[in-house]
């Protein structure tokens, strides 16, 4: 059975230490709540900090921890309290938590946090390598993690890994702002599929991969690294059957019999929230101030009920909202109040869940108003719990929540005039539309619950590795590489026909800078001085480049696609009469896309011409790339024979030229022993075709191919090369 591993930066159990001994007690709701009922079926197993900090050299500590945890089918990553204030108080909450929610004023950029959040990251992707296969499947939650996926995907490249992220993503222009948005972006590519609450921050997260990284995508597909990714929006639903039912419970009953005789017979309005200056609580109680300032007929017959769950009590500014918040209250009540009436019940503590219902049950009007909020789960909480399908939800816009729960009264929480209407309307709303709001929300909200969103989630994750796998070649495995290497020491005859940019190189932002490094050459050289021997490097590049990279290597060269031929005995030669009187018009045609495309230009060879876009504005790129299609595919066939389409480049050049046709003068030359042909874009395709049967080829990524096998990257071709040669010498 695949194995399943769930991993986010808290787990669903909570370690106490008293006296010397620690006790483990489970985490109710959210997250914790719908993938443990989800997944225990499957024996997943769930990593995680266990909640204290304990000491590097606390041996005995750690392994009590670990054997309670255990039972439970949790496995503990030990954090120091170093560790704790630099990765969970510093990077994900001064510096990744202010700046996703759009409050860039409180983001700390201090260089130790970063250092932090990479290295307890790294503890744990170790934790993880201890026990899970090589083909396991992994989910990876919220912004605590974002380095992980990738550092999983370096240490098990078949892992089947999905993100999700429980804040909103930033805009573009935000994210940039970012010293270590590359790594992070990168970071989350290591997913196969990345999830978020709505298709806003899906958005967001696409643009910035293409404005960063310069990565497009097509319906939310990704290609990177070779590989194909997935991102989408899920948005994240609650147990709705757990609220709607414990209303009944008596314990909860009991509670909303002694809250009612608290409050008394007028309306109640509740908010409550973590206390966050993403929540927006300084907005609503302004709101309300004006709300009673306005209708003083009102006075004695509303009652807010403030509840604020204390978060981060020892950052500053969480320090200063709370005295800010503590004014406005006092301000309010002092103004408004009377002896038998308190404008506001402010209560700043976590309230049990029997509590928290019956509080839900009994309030007229929720005011659920954040400046930014990834979801806002309390929102539909709520609902759940309106049994007789009463209540009024005041809504902000800029809560995840709001893109399903349009019946709600949406709102700018920073409108102060639309946020007393809304109040104005929730007090006056007759019963027959209540109902009718809360029964829509409801209905949507019970049917894609929790574990809906847990199977949906899982689902796509199974899609886009089923798309991965139909959609290329088949990974070079171990058993498979065996018998590719004994073939080739067995041989007498071998030939290599290897791509050059993307599969001994990776690709740069300019051509002229994918210079081969000295181990490749080394390797190269090792290769081509083996007697049994014959490497050609097959590529589109110019032949004078080729020259000047490898005319000194005991290696023969195919340039320009197959326009131009080098072998050891002959020097170069062109493979036949070919025409350049097409290239004055396109010439013209390209010259004015460089014009209009700052960052693009001309790359000029003996009988092709490229146009390359990677350094341009990657939204720009784009566009410019589909409009130059357009205009060169209206010319005429024959003074346009063919068009190639690669990374970043747009390439025109003659029809009859092919790298297949350029390697069927070597395949033609002597019946090989072995054939390898190794390339990573389209125009590798043509090779693959020519090659005969019996032959070895070689995809490098996922992209759908004629090649019997893929590997991932350009490393990975240079460490087969490097076995092939070294079973030669044993």
């Amino acid at each position: 059975m695949q194995d399943i591993y769930i991993i986010s930066n808290r787990l669903p159990m909570t370690v106490t230490r008293n006296a010397g001994s620690v006790s483990v007690t489970p985490s109710a709701g959210g997250v914790a709540t719908g993938l443990g009922s989800v997944f225990r079926k499957y024996d997943a197993r769930w990593i995680g900090w266990p909640g204290i900090a304990v000491n590097k050299g606390d041996f005995a500590l750690k392994e009590s921890i670990k054997a309670l945890l255990d039972n439970q089918g949790c496995i503990p990553v030990f954090l120091t309290r170093n560790d704790v204030e630099k990765y969970y108080k510093g990077f994900s909450n001064k510096v990744l938590w202010p700046l996703f929610h759009y409050f860039q004023h409180y983001t700390e950029f201090d260089e130790s946090y970063w250092r932090v959040y990479e290295k307890v990251n790294r503890s744990f992707c170790d934790i993880l390598l201890e026990t899970a296969e090589p083909d396991a499947k992994i989910f990876v939650q919220d912004y605590h993690l974002m380095l992980l996926p990738q550092m999983i995907r370096r240490e098990l490249p078949d892992a089947t890994i999905g993100f999700f992220l429980h804040i909103p993503f930033p805009s573009y222009e935000l994210f940039r702002i970012l010293p270590w948005r590359d790594d992070l972006l990168k970071g989350l590519l290591g997913s196969d599929l990345i999830g978020f609450h709505t298709y806003e921050y899906t958005r967001h997260f696409l643009d910035s991969v293409l404005r960063v990284l310069g990565h497009d995508h097509y319906m939310g597909q990704i290609s990177y690294e070779k590989r194909l990714i997935r991102a989408d929006a899920f948005p994240m639903g609650i147990d709705f059957d757990r609220f709607n039912t414990s209303i009944q419970t008596h314990k909860v009953q009991k509670e909303i019999r002694r809250i009612k005789r608290d409050i008394g017979t007028g309306k109640a309005l509740l908010s409550a929230d973590r206390l966050d200056f993403s929540k927006g609580i300084p907005l609503r109680l302004e709101a309300f101030g004006r709300f009673l300032a306005a209708h003083p007929d009102s006075r004695g017959k509303v009652t807010l009920v403030l509840v604020a769950v204390p978060s981060r009590s020892t950052i500053p500014s969480y320090i200063t909202l709370k005295k800010h918040i503590n004014e406005q209250v006092g301000e309010i009540n002092g103004r408004y109040g009377t002896i038998d009436w308190t404008p506001i019940r402010f209560l700043y503590s976590f309230l049990p869940f029997n509590t928290l219902l019956a509080l839900y049950n009994i309030c007229d009007i929720a005011v659920v108003t954040p400046i930014r909020d990834g979801m806002n789960l309390m929102a539909k909480e709520y609902l759940a719990t309106k049994a007789d399908g009463t209540g009024v939800l005041i809504l902000s816009e800029f809560a995840g929540a709001s893109k399903e729960l349009g019946e709600a009264i949406l709102i700018n929480p920073h409108d102060m005039h639309s946020f007393i209407r809304a109040l104005e309307c929730a007090m006056d709303m007759p019963e027959e539309e209540q109902i009718r709001r809360v029964r829509r929300m409801q209905e949507r909200i019970r049917r894609y619950d929790i574990i809906h969103w847990i199977h949906d989630f899982n689902n796509r994750l199974d899609e886009i590795k089923h798309h991965q796998a139909e959609s290329c070649a088949d990974l070079l495995s171990s058993v498979h590489q065996d018998k590719m290497i004994q073939a080739f020491r067995d041989s007498p005859g071998r030939l290599l026909l290897l791509d050059y940019d993307g599969t001994l190189v990776p690709f740069s932002d300019k051509p002229e800078a994918a210079i081969p490094d000295p181990e490749l050459l080394q390797l190269l050289e090792s290769l081509g001085r083996l007697e049994r021997n014959t490497v050609i490097i097959i590529s589109g590049r110019d032949r004078n480049v080729l020259e000047e990279w490898f005319g000194e290597s005991p290696v023969e060269l195919i340039a320009e696609h197959g326009a131009w031929l080098k072998t050891k005995k002959d020097g170069w030669e062109r493979i036949s009469e070919l025409k350049n009187d097409w290239k004055d018009s396109v010439r013209d045609i390209l010259t004015g896309y460089v014009d209009r495309t700052p960052g693009s230009f001309i790359e000029e060879k003996e009988y092709a011409l490229a146009w390359h876009y990677r350094t341009c504005d990657p939204e720009l790129g784009n566009i410019r790339a589909m409009e130059l299609r357009s205009d060169l595919e209206q010319m005429s066939g024959d003074l346009v024979p063919s068009l190639i389409e690669g990374d970043k480049v747009i390439e025109i050049k003659n029809a009859e030229i092919n790298k297949g046709l350029a390697a069927s003068v070597w395949l033609k030359k002597q019946k090989w022993d072995f054939v390898l042909g190794i390339g990573d874009d389209q125009t590798d395709e043509d090779l693959f075709r020519s090659l005969p049967g019996g032959a070895y080829s070689i995809k490098v990524g996922t992209a759908p191919s004629r090649a019997h096998y893929r590997l991932q990257s350009f490393r990975q071709i240079r460490e087969l090369l490097s076995d092939c040669m070294a079973v030669d010498r044993e």
